[in-house]
């Protein structure tokens, strides 16, 4: 067991905590297996009712997976331990989604990526003025993993292609607007919220219905139309122009997300976009992280990704070299390789 993950037992409710705070709790393989084995235990428990999902300390609730880790994997291994990391972290984001017993994750902090695909899966997502949610992959050419092929599409209003391919990022407030969260608590009220849910496990929505706070306006309300407008499509080109054509009659916003995209991977954005209709028309959540597998295994190998890392995260330049540089020198072919099913020994399985 790992110490970067406290788990305890309040009566009739488990309660996991992130506990990696000079990290920002991001996850490692470890930490998966912790919190899937807790998880197991306490589902065949008849005295556990609820399970609260935090962190220990820091200011992140979890700011995404091993990074470093699967860079390393890309650049040394042939990438056989990064894939072992999607494999398990999947089964983990499979196993919360598929749960039945209710899982309140109190996202208060940094919640990007890896920490995206263990709250949203949640039945009660609580964000707090500290809540800084994003899926910022595609700047590090990899992708909206960790099931955003199934969560990000199914927000409406093209939000979700928005977020996957810019890596915006919402605060509490956007986040109970846009439906990822579903309760916004004041921090100073956490503790209370948390001492009650395992007071009484059988009624956290009352619990939480009469700890909610007033949010601010939620900002991104104001662009909503024009993300409807300019990401309507599924063609990066035809975002990319919708956005320019904007740009060039004077809309700043649009010029801004033109630029933002500017800076991404185009292999990547065309991925996400991929990603997410495919991941919109599945019923199965299962199918959804068995398709995003596909896409990790491949794309952990191609030089965006090893080469983003370098550039934001390692040297911190900002100054990736993509490959290929431009978004219509990204083939189809290129695509549809990404997306090609494995060898059937070699396909995600749940647990």
């Amino acid at each position: 067991m790992t110490e970067d993950v406290l788990i305890h037992r309040h009566g009739r409710v488990g309660h996991i905590s992130l506990n990696r705070p000079k990290a920002l709790h991001a996850l490692t393989l470890d930490m998966c297996h912790a919190m899937s084995a807790a998880l197991a235990e306490w589902a065949d428990d008849s005295e556990i009712e609820a399970v609260i999902l935090d962190h220990a300390e820091g200011r992140g609730f979890c700011a995404g997976g091993d990074i470093q880790m699967l860079r390393n994997s890309a650049l040394n291994d042939g990438g056989v331990s990064g894939r072992k990391f999607f494999h398990d972290e999947y089964r983990l984001n499979h196993q919360m989604m598929t749960y039945t017993k209710p899982i309140v994750a109190f996202m208060d902090g940094i919640t990007m990526g890896g920490g995206v695909g263990i709250a949203m899966p949640c039945k009660y997502r609580v964000a707090t003025e500290n809540t800084r949610f994003a899926m910022p992959e595609t700047g590090i050419g990899l992708f909206p993993d960790v099931g955003g092929g199934w969560h990000l599409p199914r927000l409406g209003g093209r939000l979700g292609q928005f977020l996957a391919l810019t890596g915006a990022r919402l605060d509490g407030a956007e986040c109970l607007w846009a439906g990822i969260a579903t309760h916004y608590v004041p921090s100073e009220m956490l503790a209370e919220a948390k001492a009650r849910i395992i007071e009484k496990p059988g009624r956290i929505a009352g619990v939480m219905s009469e700890m909610v706070g007033t949010p601010p306006k939620a900002r991104i309300e104001e662009n909503a139309d024009r993300i409807r407008k300019h990401f309507a499509s599924d063609r990066l080109e035809d975002i990319v122009a919708s956005l320019e054509d904007a740009a060039e009659e004077g809309d700043e916003w649009a010029q801004k997300e033109r630029d933002t995209l500017g800076t991404k991977s185009p292999q990547t954005l065309k991925v996400a976009l991929r990603q997410l209709a495919e991941g919109e028309r599945m019923t199965d959540f299962a199918d959804n992280m068995r398709m995003e597998y596909r896409i990790g295994s491949r794309v952990l190998l191609r030089p965006d990704f090893a080469e983003g890392v370098r550039a934001v995260i390692v040297d911190k330049d900002h100054s990736p070299k993509w490959n290929p540089p431009t978004p219509d020198e990204v083939s189809e072919e290129l695509i549809d390789s990404i997306f090609a099913p494995l060898p059937d020994d070699e396909e995600w399985t749940p647990l």
